[in-house]
């Protein structure tokens, strides 16, 4: 490993005493350091890269953009990019007279998508309804806003400032939480009927919304929603009268497959959040939609809410580049097939090692979750093993997205997959090869 950090830099970097690498170049699925090191990315960094790196069209389309206006403050304009990708995201929505509403990242995303609802209620004249049901494992954000409704405990206590805490119900999570004498169907009633009963405990005339994943991803590792659970969970909100607001800033924007992650459940959520995949890593970008009747409130009473890059002529260029990309190279349909396939393969590889709990994932959204005993599901006695295998991939030539929690005292950390959406069957073998040194050499590290 390269020591870049030899000399004194002015930078907080993320991980104190790391010595990272410098990354020089990128193209397609591979990043290239200073040292001309090649390094397969298999998790876009954080499910960023949808349509790999250096691609044209995108490239294309900023330059464009470059060359006719690089600003316009949207207290004053709006722009051809900015309504272009407005109107092709809407029509990916499954209801007419959709609105979005544009920022730079998931956690502004997610930060307007709490905004909106309590305005909107403000605006029925029911200004008590403020709380935000949440889920634990859950992660929705680094501001203090949606830290607040994130159940990631080691992230909520390293803010060192108090946070909201409204009620948080378990997540869907069957490898752990469903009981034996349950078929999928039953627990995915009584998993989402946990809804109901904190509704209950606080009162809906108090609470706002609820904020789930449809695929939990880094928090979590990869836990898709089951069948019948999100119609529950909607069904609930619509009883109780609260909003149903989907994060999908990591499972969205084709990375499970379909646009939206919550479409393959067959129903409609009250607001949307994108970012990650839908900028592709080529500008920093995110997207809040909802549907018109949340957006027909702010009609005669304006959005009070606002940031200065929010819209940006090139951000929206990007956007509108990246889904040229997955429509021309026809992504969308390619992701189904080679998730599948993909997960298969890593099923076959990984399914019946000692240290694998499960191998799970939807589209080319997958991660496989380690643990010190497969048959009881106990983790490590160590902890920050993230950090340990995220250096070891790196040293076997590859990203990959690394991540933990607590169970019964114990760290169970998940490595997260989710490459670009461009992904060859050779790229697949290439990370599995990689996979198994990765892994081979954590069971080693934590067994001495």
């Amino acid at each position: 490993m390269t020591d870049s950090n030899s000399t004194k830099s002015p930078m907080i970097y993320r991980q104190s005493g790391y010595a990272y690498r410098t990354a020089n170049k990128s193209n397609g699925l591979y990043i290239t350091d200073k040292e001309n090191n090649h390094y397969l990315d298999m998790s876009g960094g954080a499910a960023v890269s949808s349509v790999g790196h250096d691609h044209p069209i995108v490239k294309e389309r900023i330059s464009d953009q470059l060359d006719s206006l690089t600003f316009a403050h949207t207290s004053f304009f709006t722009h051809p990019a900015q309504e272009e990708l407005a109107g092709r995201i809407t029509g990916l929505f499954d209801e007419p007279d959709a609105k979005v509403y544009f920022s730079s990242g998931g956690s502004e995303a997610n930060e307007t998508a709490m905004k909106l609802a309590w305005q909107y209620w403000q605006a029925k004249n029911q200004d008590n309804k403020k709380i935000v049901i949440s889920r634990e494992f859950s992660y929705h954000g680094n501001t203090l806003g949606t830290l607040g409704v994130s159940g990631n405990h080691a992230r909520r206590k390293r803010s060192a400032m108090p946070l909201n805490d409204w009620p948080r119900i378990q997540p869907y999570y069957p490898l752990r939480f469903k009981h034996d004498n349950e078929s999928d169907s039953e627990y995915a009633y009584r998993s989402a009927n946990q809804l109901a009963i904190a509704i209950e405990q606080v009162g809906a005339e108090n609470v706002a919304a609820f904020i789930c994943e449809p695929v939990v991803g880094s928090s979590l590792g990869v836990v898709a929603a089951g069948h019948g659970y999100l119609q529950r969970i909607r069904a609930i909100c619509d009883e109780y009268d609260i909003l149903l607001i989907c994060d999908e800033i990591m499972c969205g924007s084709g990375r499970t497959g379909t646009w939206f992650a919550h479409s393959q459940h067959h129903i409609l959520p009250d607001i949307v959040t994108l970012a990650k995949s839908i900028g592709g890593g080529y500008q920093p970008l995110a997207a809040t939609v909802t549907r018109a009747m949340v957006a027909a409130e702010f009609e005669t009473s304006s959005f009070a809410h606002g940031h200065t890059y929010i819209s940006h002529p090139l951000c929206c260029a990007a956007g509108c580049g990246v889904l040229d990309a997955i429509e021309v190279d026809n992504l969308l349909e390619r992701n189904q097939q080679l998730g599948k396939t993909f997960l298969q393969r890593l099923k076959d590889t990984f399914e019946d090692h000692p240290n694998v709990a499960e191998v799970r994932g939807v589209g080319l959204f997958m991660a496989i979750e380690l643990v010190s005993d497969k048959n009881t599901l106990a983790g490590f006695e160590i902890f920050g093993l993230e950090n340990m295998i995220r250096e070891l991939a790196l040293q076997n030539g590859l990203i990959c997205y690394p991540s933990e929690i607590v169970w019964e005292g114990k760290c169970v950390p998940h490595i997260m997959i989710a490459p670009p959406f461009i992904i060859e069957e050779a790229h697949m073998q290439e990370c599995i090869e990689k996979l198994q040194l990765t892994i081979e050499a954590f069971v080693q590290s934590v067994s001495q």
